[in-house]
């Protein structure tokens, strides 16, 4: 994904980072091409090129089709010039991967780890594990390029913070940062589990899809919102926080505190404790979907009414947004069948017909892998901005 900024530059003269852009892009992949594109002259694309292969940034990877005389040079981004540690640290259960640079995973793992043990804990938990995980494959530290790490909770994304967390004690305002920091020379970007989820499925998505709202229906329930084809964040992060969008005229007390949550009445652990209730053996959203699975009649109505009252949430996100896609991700996503049929339900219902004449809803296809996907691309968008390449070389040289 690239940001806004980069998105509307044109490439500068002094700015070899735009022209390995256009290479990863593959709007140019040879010398001739980038001269075309950008209007250097032939010796100024060549000694941007040379700094970029010097940097292991670019390599030749085979000649072109030969226009008379000697083929061209393809020239080709280097995925393997360094490793992204990627982190999605959810509840309870939490997913960690070393990529290369494009996302693609090396190695990963998967652990159940209860984020409530508190920040010192886990993060010197996942601190071993990125180390363990480095080791099996061989890649040393100075490798690292950048880290990502979503956490389940609403952050402050540019000071890389999580804010009165519902579900994460202890964790308000907690310098996640500074412990990658101080064992990893590389950039660190820490956000909310849901936005690294879209940004996972935009990464992997042909042919994008420039507008869409990815849920995740788990524990709790939040969105994350591609708009334009970049991640909206608003302006503290807070954007796409609708499990605390009222719901409800009910009297029933939300986590946040608040009365009527969309999380408090349709989310995995609120439908597990009302399943509880009623005698059944659940404990969280995963279990209420094996009841599904069962087919058990109470957990297939709650999960089937959870998907109306999400569908009422969406419903007022499509007329407002118009996005032309809605994804449902999180465990809850597993009762797919029962889940969407209620959210479709109500969205096309409540919904203007124009806003739904080309709207699709789907189910994440990562599913549990959206999230340390997104990770990746989030430090990799960041590393590779033709702003940071240029950086990285002035420093190198």
């Amino acid at each position: 994904m690239v940001n806004n900024a980069e998105r509307t530059q044109t490439p500068e003269p002094d700015r070899p980072g735009d022209l390995l852009n256009l290479i990863r892009t593959g709007r140019a992949r040879t010398r001739g091409e980038l001269g075309e594109v950008t209007g250097l002259a032939r010796s100024t694309v060549a000694q941007r090129i040379d700094a970029l292969i010097e940097a292991g940034l670019v390599v030749e990877v085979g000649g072109a089709p030969s226009t008379g005389g000697r083929p061209p040079s393809l020239l080709g981004f280097n995925a393997e010039a360094g490793v992204i540690l990627a982190a999605d640290l959810g509840a309870t259960h939490s997913r960690i991967a070393v990529s290369n640079l494009l996302a693609e995973s090396l190695v990963e793992t998967t652990a159940e780890i209860d984020i409530n043990k508190g920040p010192d804990a886990v993060i010197g938990w996942l601190l071993d594990t990125f180390d363990r995980l480095l080791d099996e494959i061989g890649r040393p530290p100075s490798e690292v390029r950048g880290i990502g790490i979503g956490v389940p909770g609403p952050v402050d994304f540019a000071r890389g913070m999580a804010v009165n967390p519902p579900i994460m004690a202890g964790w308000h305002m907690h310098p996640i940062k500074d412990a990658f920091a101080q064992r990893y020379d590389a950039p660190v970007l820490v956000d909310n589990d849901v936005n690294i989820m879209a940004l996972g499925e935009y990464w992997v998505m042909e042919p994008k899809v420039d507008d869409f709202v990815f849920v995740k229906v788990g524990t709790g329930i939040g969105s994350g919102l591609i708009l334009g084809g970049v991640l909206h964040r608003g302006a503290n992060g807070a954007a796409g926080d609708i499990g605390h969008v009222r719901a409800t005229s009910e009297d029933v007390v939300c986590r946040c505190g608040n009365n009527g949550c969309l999380e408090a009445l349709a989310g995995g652990a609120a439908l597990a404790g009302r399943l509880r209730e009623s005698g059944l053996d659940a404990m969280g959203g995963r279990d209420v979907v094996r009841l599904v699975e069962r087919g058990d009649e109470d957990a297939t109505r709650a999960v089937r009414q959870a998907g109306r009252l999400i569908g009422q949430v969406l419903a007022s996100m499509v007329n407002l947004l118009n996005p032309s896609l809605i994804m449902i991700g999180g465990d809850l996503a597993r009762a797919e069948q029962q889940l969407l049929a209620g959210i479709r339900e109500v969205v096309y219902q409540r919904s203007t017909t124009l806003s739904t004449t080309d709207l699709t809803i789907a189910v994440s296809p990562l599913r549990d892998r959206a999230g340390v996907i997104g990770a990746a691309a989030m430090a990799i968008d960041h590393i590779l901005t033709p702003r940071a390449i240029d950086e990285a070389l002035a420093g190198i040289a």
